[in-house]
Parts: structure tokens; sequence; C-alpha cells
């Protein structure tokens, strides 16, 4: 173990990634290893712990508390950013834009060869990246829930679109619980149409990169906020940023909770693509 200085952490904000590393652990999941890892804390007379991560980091992470009496505050660090009791996650920011970059570039050729493009965002099946990116990089649809219903409304726009006169399209498919499902959404598109189209899996290149202006500036705020509230005696809750004040939550309702995307901007998204 390690005790980081501040020269340690003085040029890491640039950087993508977790410069601690981190990974699942099985043993961790085990009462076992849990003790364990607890011991490990109070031999290095660590007395606080902070857990970044999403809802499965929060859950492990409050069990561990529990059975160890070893205060953690929670800080939400997911792409997903279905998080409750913040308005963004950690990381989001930067997958949105790394999404939109691809979004662009993907465009380019879309337009050139007059095709149709199928691109599939990271996010589970929150959806909250696809929205972000799609509106942001004037997709002509988006599907956020993998349905029959939606690929007969997503047959019907695209149809409506090519009769006006449109010869490209790019529909941005959210992953959902099925990576990988931009492909057989695209044969069925292309076999009811009648045409030939793309599949771009952008996949894990939205979990690396040099991280935005915003994601840093959230993580400043939502790190020092945590050591300051383990100092003042908290323990057991998530810090999170609604309306751009710092708020805590009990992580029990936090991972109880569910966030979905606002219905205005799945609405805005809809005005916009036409």
């Amino acid at each position: 173990m390690k005790l980081l200085e501040r020269l340690d952490v003085a040029n890491i904000i640039h950087l993508g990634g977790t410069v601690l590393g981190t990974s699942r652990s099985e043993e961790f999941k085990t009462q076992e290893g849990r003790l364990k890892a607890a011991e490990q804390l109070r031999e290095n007379d660590i007395q606080g712990l902070i857990i970044i991560g999403g809802d499965g980091s929060f859950r492990g992470g409050n069990l561990f508390s529990q059975e160890s009496r070893i205060p953690i505050i929670a800080i939400p660090g997911t792409i997903d950013n279905d998080i409750p009791g913040t308005d963004f996650s950690i990381g989001f920011d930067t997958a949105v834009n790394i999404a939109l970059e691809s979004i662009d570039r993907v465009r380019d050729t879309a337009i050139s060869h007059g095709r149709l493009f199928f691109v599939e965002v990271m996010g589970h099946s929150s959806g909250f990246i696809a929205l972000e990116s799609g509106i942001a990089g004037g997709a002509e649809h988006l599907i956020l829930h993998n349905s029959m219903e939606e690929v007969d409304n997503l047959c019907e726009r695209l149809e409506g679109m090519f009769a006006r006169g449109k010869r490209h399209a790019i529909v941005i498919v959210a992953e959902g619980d099925q990576p990988g499902c931009s492909f057989h959404l695209s044969e069925v598109v292309s076999e009811r149409l009648g045409m030939d189209s793309r599949v771009c899996v952008l996949g894990h290149t939205q979990r690396g990169g040099s991280p935005t202006a915003r994601d840093r500036v959230l993580a400043a705020k939502l790190g020092v906020s945590s050591v300051i509230g383990l100092l003042d005696g908290r323990s057991g809750v998530m810090a999170g940023e609604l309306m751009r004040e710092i708020v805590f939550h009990p992580i029990n309702e936090v991972v109880e909770g569910r966030r979905d995307p606002d219905p205005r901007m799945t609405h805005l998204s809809r005005i916009l693509s036409g």
C-alpha cells in the first residue's frame, strides 16, 4: 500500500480511466474477503473510505461499512449516468463528447455515400448517452428501447424521410442489455426498406480519453465534499450535485432508486429529428 502525497496527484487531472486501478473482485463478494479488506485498512490506519462507481460498487461498499463499521461516502462515477440523487455522474459528459466525435465523423461518410448508419453507444439500459449524443449529433432517429414497436416507428420515419429526398440517415442505438443489438436491427430495417445499411459500434472507446472540463470540475467538487463529509462524521451517504448544489443521500435509498432520461429531452429529440 502506498501513501499518496500531493505530488503523486499533481499531474493526473487530464488522464482518463483511473490511476488507482480498479476491477471486480470475487473475493470481496464474500464476508471473509470483506473482513480481510477491513483488516488491511485498520493496519494502515485508514479511518474512512470513498467509493467511486455505480450502484454495484455502492451496494458492496455499503455492506462493507455495515460489517466493518468503517465510514464510507460514495461518489457517482459511471458513464451510464443512471444514479439517482445527482444531475450527472463523473464520466458521463466525457463519454457523450467522445460519442459525438464519432457521430460527426460517421455523418461525413454517410452524406458522401448516401447511406443509412446505425451507431450503437454504451449506457446499458438507461439510454442517457444515446439521447444526449443523438440530440447533439443531429441524429435522424434514436432507439432507446429495442422493440418491434420501435422498429416499426423507425421504418415509417425513414420511409418518409427518403420519400422527401433525404439521401442519408444516422440512427443512434442504445446498447440496452444486449450489446451488439444494432446488427440485428440493421438487418431487419434493411430487409424491410430494401436498402443497404452500415453498423458502427463505439464500444469501449467511450470509457477512455481525456476528461471534459465539466467532468473535471464535477470530480473536484464531489471529491472535496466527500472528504469534508468524512471529516464531519458523515457515513453511508452518496455525494451528488443537484441544481449546482452539493447534496448527500443515504446510499440505501440511492441503490433502490431508478433514474431515467427526462421525457422532455426525448420529446425534444423527436421534434429536432423531424
